[in-house]
């Protein structure tokens, strides 16, 4: 049986960084959603935020941890008209649909 090697590591150990998701609020009615996600104790130039037809993604920093989420939209929005707001830990973000939801009123029998 062949020996086995032990080799010991004496370069200090790569930093480790925690990906949190962030706790998020998800609302909307029949023109628009209203989105609220919690990032505590982040600085406004560590966010990065995308919008896309139908996808919200949110990218934050603080220290060693990072907040990642992504998120599926039901509707498709006009991802040109969105705005966010960052303020006391709290990113407001406000995505029109492109085109009101209609819905329809069912009796029930």
């Amino acid at each position: 049986m062949p020996k086995k090697k032990v080799v010991k590591k004496t370069e200090p150990a790569e930093e480790t960084i925690a990906v949190v998701t962030p706790e998020i609020c998800i609302d909307h009615d029949d023109k628009a959603y209203s989105i609220e996600v919690q990032l505590p104790g982040v600085d406004k130039a560590h966010i990065e935020l995308s919008v896309g037809e139908q996808s919200l993604c949110a990218e934050a920093a603080r220290g060693d941890i990072v907040f990642l989420g992504c998120y599926s939209l039901a509707h498709v929005v006009d991802e040109n008209k969105a705005k966010a707001k960052f303020e006391n830990g709290l990113l407001k973000i406000d995505v029109p649909l492109k085109s009101p939801i209609k819905g329809k009123v069912i009796k029930i029998q």
